[in-house]
């Protein structure tokens, strides 16, 4: 199981999910747990993208067997539908793993928590860069007559 929001999707996503899916081995397969807007609006930023979006384009990746949307009360309930091996945690994801695996032993899950410490580096590698991007471009006029 893979966690994250999702919003512009760039390299790092799909560097993070392939990761995700390498771990389970050569039958896994990947749940991707897209983060609801009210818990990206805590956590993060305002979404671009709306949520239901956000899910139908990650569930179009290659590697996404499954993509879910998380609770927005209770995260816990979510992995105990899934029932995962593995629970993935992205390079920018702000997760004390200590506290999780503590959390997951007091509801009695038992799942593995990794984190996915590589990235895919690239100059438009997170969400943040390409909205702070499209904000400083200097575009000329005329750029985007078709949008």
């Amino acid at each position: 199981m893979a966690t994250g929001t999702f919003d512009l999707i760039h390299p790092g996503h799909g560097y993070y999910l392939s990761e995700s899916k390498k771990l389970g081995g050569d039958d896994a397969r990947l749940v991707v747990v897209v983060a609801r807007e009210s818990t990206v609006r805590a956590r993060k930023r305002v979404p671009i993208v709306p949520e239901k979006q956000r899910m139908k384009v990650v569930q179009m990746l290659k590697m996404v067997d499954e993509a879910v949307l998380g609770s927005e009360t209770d995260m816990f309930s979510t992995v105990r539908k899934i029932k995962p091996d593995i629970i993935t945690i992205g390079p920018d994801q702000k997760f004390d793993l200590d506290w999780l695996r503590g959390e997951l032993e007091k509801r009695d899950i038992h799942a593995e928590v990794v984190k996915i410490n590589g990235y895919h580096k690239s100059s438009l590698d997170s969400s943040c860069k390409i909205i702070k991007k499209i904000k400083e471009s200097d575009f000329p006029p005329g750029s985007f007559k078709h949008c």
